[in-house]
């Protein structure tokens, strides 16, 4: 049997989060799933030896550029697209007319869709939840999963000389925006306490985004730089074995921290000015918030407000 699942949300995140309908639609029909995301989902990064996924398939859609599936023409290429894979169902997780009638030109037998319309106010994982139940009656509460080979895990320790003896960190010190980005000086408060605790290797997760950059570069300017593996210069496929190595991450709502708790790993995530939902989705993810708040949203701006000390404590639970 050959299934597609749509998801088009734009980012790492929306699409991990999907992850465990994803892997309920395996179980249910014992048939590994093709996806059809956007180029931005990063997909095939991340994806790439996980077993409940089949093809990944590119939505070449952009709201800034005229791309190959975008306008009338870009409906019908799309069509072609999917017409080529021959598949028997197709699981939409959004209420576009357009996805509904570009499903049935392509002939797809069985289709499964949110209500068409009902675009305002879906949650995020509420959503998809009662959508499955109420189409096939599955109950989904599983964590994300993201699987990795232990061939690629032992050639991530030797050529990165990881110690397990020792504590590997990841420190997820990027983020999408601006006020997402805790400050250099709470993580090197953080590397601090912490080396006095234990020997540490600290790998330090980011982009290339020039703020990302001045962030990491303060670290790497410290005394703490023989502690720390740039990790800039490699791409998502290449850290996620290193991840797959850490004793714990501690993450900016960013990529980062979503790849890291679907890996299996315990993540404490820093939650300035993100919903919540996305810091403490997972029983892996061990939200932090600002002090003085007793829940984040958009526009919290707490940046500036996240407590090293609660961060140390949380570290010693974890290791504990």
């Amino acid at each position: 049997m050959k299934i597609l699942a749509i998801q088009n949300r734009m980012g790492i995140g929306d699409t991990v989060i999907f992850l465990p309908f994803i892997k309920a639609l395996h179980k249910k029909f014992n048939s590994p799933i093709s996806l059809l995301v956007k180029e931005s989902s990063k997909a095939d990064q991340y994806l790439f030896e996980t077993d409940y996924i089949d093809k990944i398939l590119i939505l070449e859609r952009d709201s800034d550029n005229y791309n190959r599936h975008d306008g009338l023409l870009g409906s019908l290429n799309l069509i072609k697209d999917l017409k080529k894979n021959n598949f028997d169902k197709i699981f939409i997780f959004n209420s576009s007319l357009r996805f509904s009638l570009i499903a049935h030109f392509s002939k797809i037998p069985n289709i499964y869709q949110y209500p068409l319309f009902s675009k305002n106010k879906q949650h995020i994982i509420d959503t998809p939840k009662k959508f499955l139940k109420n189409k096939l009656d599955i109950d989904v509460d599983e964590d994300p999963n993201i699987q990795i080979s232990d061939k690629l895990k032992s050639e991530a320790i030797k050529k990165f000389q990881i110690n397990k003896n020792e504590l590997n960190i990841l420190l997820g010190i990027g983020g999408s925006g601006p006020t997402k980005r805790i400050p250099s000086r709470t993580f090197l408060e953080v590397m601090d306490k912490t080396l006095k605790v234990k020997k540490c290797k600290f790998f330090l997760a980011t982009g290339k985004n020039t703020e990302e950059q001045i962030i990491l570069n303060e670290i790497l300017s410290t005394k703490y730089k023989n502690f720390c593996v740039p990790l800039d210069k490699f791409s998502i496929k290449e850290t996620l074995p290193i991840i797959k190595n850490c004793s714990f991450s501690i993450c900016n709502d960013s990529s980062f921290s979503h790849l890291s708790a679907a890996l299996g790993i315990k993540t404490i995530t820093l939650m300035a000015d993100t919903p919540l939902i996305y810091g403490n989705y997972s029983s892996n993810m061990f939200p932090i918030l600002p002090d003085g708040e007793e829940t984040v949203s958009h526009n919290t701006l707490g940046k500036e407000k996240i407590n090293s000390e609660k961060i140390l404590s949380k570290i010693i639970e974890i290791i504990s």
